[in-house]
Parts: C-alpha cells; sequence; structure tokens
C-alpha cells in the first residue's frame, strides 16, 4: 500500500508533456521575436517552447533565471487552456470582500450601534467584516452621511400661514414709498479673551487658539436691516428689556426718512409687545409691525447679517473689555455700510409652506409609527 502511494506522488510531480501544433509553435515563436509582446508574455512563450522541446522544469528554470514553480505554473496552464491560460495574469491576494449594500443601508438608516446614537466608517466596517473604504464608497453613493445632522424646528404657530404670507410678501413685493427693515436683537455677545496668545496662520500650519477663556462682559447688538438696499443700522446696549428696544426705535425714526412708513419685521419677543412700546407706536403711525411666526426667525433676514457678522469679526476675535467689542461691532457695520448688499429672498409663501406641509408630515407619520 505504501508503494502504491509513493507511485501516486511521483506521479503527479511529473510535469504534463506539452506538443505543439505547427500553427502553435508559430504563434508563440512570434510572441518571442515580436517588440510588441510583453516581457511577461515573451516570458511564458519561451517557457511553453523550451517544454514542447522536452527540457524538465529545472533546466527551464536554469535557463531562463527564474523561479521553478513558476515554471511549472505557467507550463501547466498552457496544457489546460493554451494560449488564453498565458495571456491572462493571475489572480493576485486574497478575493476582494463584496459588501452587502441591502444591508449596509438597512444598518445605516434604520438602526444605532451599541452604546453609540450614529454609524461611523470604523464601526460599520467592523459590523459587516469589510474595510471602511468600501463603507465610505458605498454611504457616498448612496448619498448617506450617518455623521451630520441637520437641526430643525417645525412652527406649531395657529395663524403661521397669514404671517408667513405677509412677510414673504414684503420680501417679494415690497410696498412703495416705504422701507422694509429686518429688526432683531443679538443678545448676550461675550467679550472674550484667550487665557494665551496664540499663533497666526503660516504656510504649512493653521492659526492657533486656546481652548480656554476669559469672560469681560456681554453686550447686546440690536440692529435693523434694510431689505432693499442691505444697509445695517446697529446700535449696542448692556440689557435687552423693552427699554432698550423702545430706545433702538427711536434711533430707526432718526436715521430714516420722515416721509418713508416703516415696514419692521420682528419677532414674538415679549418686549417688542410691551405696552409702553405700543404706546409709542401708536404716536408713530408711520411704524408698522409685521411679526414672524412662532419658532421661524429664519424668516426674518437679519439673521443671516448676525451670523456673517459672528462667523467673520466674533467667533475667533479677542476682546479685553465690553468697549473693545462695542468698538468692533460698531466698525463691523460702518465697512458693511460702506458697501451693502441686500439678501435677495427667493422662496415664493406657497413654496415654503409645501415645504412645511411636508415635514409636518413626515413629523406625524414618524411619531404615530412610535406610538404604535
Amino acid at each position: 500500500m505504501y508503494l502504491d502511494e509513493a507511485a501516486r506522488k511521483a506521479q503527479v510531480r511529473v510535469a504534463p508533456k506539452i506538443t505543439l501544433t505547427d500553427e502553435e509553435q508559430a504563434e508563440l515563436s512570434q510572441l518571442v521575436r515580436s517588440r510588441l509582446t510583453s516581457v511577461r508574455l515573451s516570458q511564458r512563450a519561451r517557457i511553453v517552447l523550451l517544454a514542447a522541446d522536452g527540457m524538465k522544469n529545472k533546466d527551464i528554470a536554469m535557463k531562463l533565471g527564474v523561479g521553478r514553480v513558476q515554471v511549472a505554473r505557467w507550463r501547466e496552464r498552457y496544457e489546460q487552456s493554451r494560449l488564453a491560460g498565458i495571456e491572462r495574469d493571475l489572480p493576485r491576494g486574497a478575493p476582494p470582500v463584496k459588501v452587502d449594500v441591502a444591508r449596509l443601508v438597512e444598518l445605516t438608516t434604520q438602526s444605532k450601534p451599541k452604546v453609540a446614537t450614529h454609524w461611523s466608517t470604523r464601526t460599520m466596517a467592523a459590523e459587516l467584516g469589510v474595510s471602511s473604504a468600501s463603507v465610505s464608497r458605498h454611504w457616498r453613493a448612496n448619498g448617506l452621511k450617518p455623521h451630520i445632522v441637520r437641526g430643525f424646528k417645525v412652527s406649531r404657530d395657529p395663524n403661521f400661514v397669514e404671517k408667513l404670507e405677509d412677510i414673504v410678501g414684503l420680501y417679494m413685493s415690497p410696498p412703495e414709498h416705504a422701507l422694509v427693515l429686518c429688526c432683531d436683537e443679538k443678545s448676550q455677545v461675550q467679550a472674550l479673551d484667550r487665557t494665551q496668545p496664540g499663533l497666526p496662520i503660516k504656510k504649512g500650519r493653521a492659526a492657533t487658539m486656546t481652548h480656554d477663556y476669559k469672560r469681560n462682559g456681554t453686550t447686546t447688538l440690536f440692529a435693523a436691516l434694510n431689505v432693499l438696499d442691505g444697509q445695517v443700522i446697529g446700535q449696542c446696549q448692556q440689557r435687552h428689556t423693552h427699554a432698550e428696544w423702545l430706545k433702538f426705535l427711536k434711533k430707526i425714526d432718526r436715521e430714516t426718512p420722515k416721509e418713508k412708513m416703516l415696514h419692521l419685521i420682528a419677532d414674538n419677543y415679549a418686549t417688542h409687545k410691551h405696552p409702553s412700546v405700543q404706546a409709542w407706536l401708536d404716536k408713530h403711525p408711520r411704524f408698522v409691525m409685521h411679526f414672524t411666526p412662532t419658532s421661524a426667525s429664519w424668516l426674518n433676514m437679519v439673521e443671516r447679517f448676525f451670523r456673517d457678522i459672528t462667523t467673520e469679526r466674533l467667533r475667533r476675535g479677542v476682546f479685553t473689555s465690553v468697549p473693545e467689542l462695542i468698538t468692533a461691532i460698531d466698525e463691523y457695520i460702518a465697512h458693511h455700510n460702506t458697501k451693502p448688499k441686500p439678501f435677495i429672498w427667493t422662496k415664493s409663501a406657497r413654496d415654503i409652506l409645501q415645504k412645511v406641509i411636508r415635514a409636518n408630515s413626515r413629523l406625524s407619520s414618524k411619531q404615530n409609527a412610535a406610538l404604535h
């Protein structure tokens, strides 16, 4: 029995005999001689030709300066598939792991990882047994961004439609012989000083700033944005009660043409509707107030100006005192007013309303699903 096993193994090790037809002989010889043939294919053709001449694998390997295993591989490939067997390269490494895209999308949208609020490429890769790059690629292909969450607030104001149409109407078709002013206050603007000086930006390095800071007091910025030309009337005050709001209204009254009607857009903050403010407005009929729906401050275009001053001047600013902060705000407004640009409102009330209806519908269906 042992002799039979040894004989079988010896038979397996015998290299397959290569017999070529005249056409195959000419074909392989042409590949060896042609300058257009790749080095790899030319070498494989030489191996087959020498094998057809009856040479052993070890002798072919020695003659061509390659490994014996390599000779045996291409000899066997030619025996099995002829020319097609040596024209194709052998697959290298482990075969790529296929991603179950349907499961990937389902996990991303319908579940959360353990003790985490959202999936990352690494946690999802570990869950599916694939690479992080594969997860990232399929997320992009399917428009999934689990690392991003968008904030929202849907207004529940019962008079939402009327207020929406009123304010958007002022934006899209402002009345003649009148000014439309978007008004609001940016409260608790802090004068922050850093605990250590940062380093300036340089080639190959971003600017640096300490994460901790010193508080040196606060101020409140009252602002009125002219919808027509983008000019801003600003005033910094210590507090933001009805008294300061009334003081700001008087400033608007002084700095606008007396013959113009003034349509002021403001939110529902209690100071805007204080009895003292109402009494003053009754004595100044050219002021017409328009209030945004509750939880819809995005309808007030002055919020866009507040965003700009925050990102461009305040967020990375260093202020050692409140007067220094107020000076910086006043300088920013003055610079803004040298070349003001209005913010163009493009969405009609109908488009906004349709979007709000869709949002309410999705929220209601989500809440009903949660209850059941």
